[in-house]
């Protein structure tokens, strides 16, 4: 196993280890975006915090034929290689992963033909280096159910372990299952969202490990350190479903029964951190975060524009060049969002699935984002509307702590989530 990814194994052993006392176990956050801004401020704290930091990419976003942002694996491994070079943060720190690995970009195709190219993609993350890969074959493809026979998934997640395997041997940690709703939140209501069942949790494994056993053999079956289970937390366009140990306490005992492993939660964003840190110590290790950070930079962007608003009006607003670019493509948030026009036209700025961050990487994005720093470093960005459209920045701006640079404000506000994160992950003072 490389040095990079030991982290994992350790984090999944130490959580298994029953003489660890709960509020002294440690998570890790997944960090799922490929926002430059983003990802500098993660790398950022990493330089900082000496701890490390998981960055991972979806096969939807990052594949070998370029995903919906342009990029190979090796391309965003690359980016990410290149901020961190820019902030100081050493590459050794750095795990990245790859998630929902399987044949989800192609399952329109026949099963053969979308498990090629799956198996083509994870050789390609494995290749560039990517240490954590999320084994996801639950789909159906042309002609099959939606949902397929759990023996059927093993099989296919017990393939593209093997490719991954003939690129880089013995070189990645795998996580199985894939209980979690369609990626960046629900549409539809969160009133009946129920943690993963204790049986259909165990079965899942024990499928995956006759499969991967009898197959690969015992080494690559150690090096599946976590199992995707839903334990009670989502997020939708308008709405937060908050962590309830007490609803997953059933899924939690079956921890006892998975030696070396721990579960991973998908859709933390917007959790508080109180319930983050329960999942933490009841053996959540790994806390995926995404559309919670992009959240958070479009509030700084929004409200950076509203401060020019008032300081240069006669300029056009990043709102509405953001609007102008989702009417136009409205591919990314068509069909995400139900009401009156007026309720969609909100919901594509401000809901939680966050559904603008598809958009921001397009250059017409990024030159009217580059035209607000400009036009606010030129203004001095007064206090007073500082404390109007920051007001949780205000203090720390005003005293020097943050720069008075748009760019870095911004930053500052995506850090602020990460740090809740890092507390939840490394706290043992939180409790739910």
């Amino acid at each position: 196993m490389t040095s990079a990814a030991t982290p994992l194994l350790m984090l999944a052993r130490q959580i298994h280890d029953q003489t660890v006392p709960v509020r002294r176990r440690r998570g890790i956050t997944s960090l799922c975006s490929a926002h430059p801004l983003v990802l500098e401020a993660a790398l950022s704290r990493a330089a900082r915090t000496r701890h490390p930091v998981l960055i991972e990419a979806t096969c939807n976003q990052v594949n070998q034929e370029g995903g919906y942002t342009g990029m190979t694996p090796a391309a965003f491994r690359d980016m990410v290689y290149d901020i961190a070079r820019r902030v100081d943060c050493p590459r050794e720190r750095i795990l990245l992963g790859g998630d929902h690995l399987g044949p989800n970009p192609w399952k329109s195709l026949p099963a053969e033909e979308a498990m090629e190219r799956a198996q083509a993609m994870i050789a390609a993350y494995a290749e560039a280096g990517f240490v954590k890969l999320h084994l996801d074959a639950s789909m159906g493809c042309r002609g099959e159910a939606a949902a397929l026979p759990d023996a059927v998934v093993a099989r296919r997640a017990c393939t593209l372990a093997a490719r991954a395997e003939a690129a880089r041997p013995g070189q990645a940690a795998y996580v199985i299952g894939t209980e979690v709703p369609v990626p960046g939140g629900v549409a539809d209501s969160l009133d009946h969202l129920c943690p993963t069942s204790p049986t259909a949790a165990l079965q899942t494994l024990r499928i995956h490990e006759e499969i991967f056993t009898t197959t690969l053999g015992q080494d690559v079956w150690e090096r599946v350190i976590a199992l995707v289970v839903q334990p009670g937390v989502e997020f939708g366009v308008e709405d937060v479903a908050f962590y309830r140990r007490e609803r997953a306490r059933d899924l939690i005992d079956t921890l006892s029964h998975m030696a070396g492993r721990v579960f991973e939660a998908h859709s933390t964003d917007y959790q508080p951190l109180p319930a983050l840190r329960a999942l933490v110590e009841d053996g959540f290790a790994i806390l995926k975060v995404g559309p919670g950070l992009t959240f958070a930079l479009r509030e700084a962007l929004y409200a950076l524009d509203d401060i020019r608003a008032v300081l240069r009006p006669e300029r056009t607003t990043l709102r509405s060049t953001m609007e102008r670019l989702m009417r136009d493509n409205p591919a990314f948030w068509q069909g995400h969002y139900a009401g009156s026009a007026r309720h969609i036209e909100w919901l594509r700025h401000y809901s939680y699935s966050d559904r603008i961050r598809y958009y921001w990487a397009l250059p017409q994005a990024q030159a009217a984002v580059g035209a607000l720093f400009d036009d606010l470093g030129e203004t001095g960005l007064p206090d007073p509307l500082i404390s109007q459209f920051l007001p949780a920045l205000y203090e720390d701006i005003r005293t020097g702590s943050i720069p008075r640079n748009p760019r870095i404000i911004v930053i500052t506000a995506v850090e602020t989530v990460l740090n809740i994160y890092d507390h939840a992950c490394h706290g043992n003072r939180i409790s739910a």
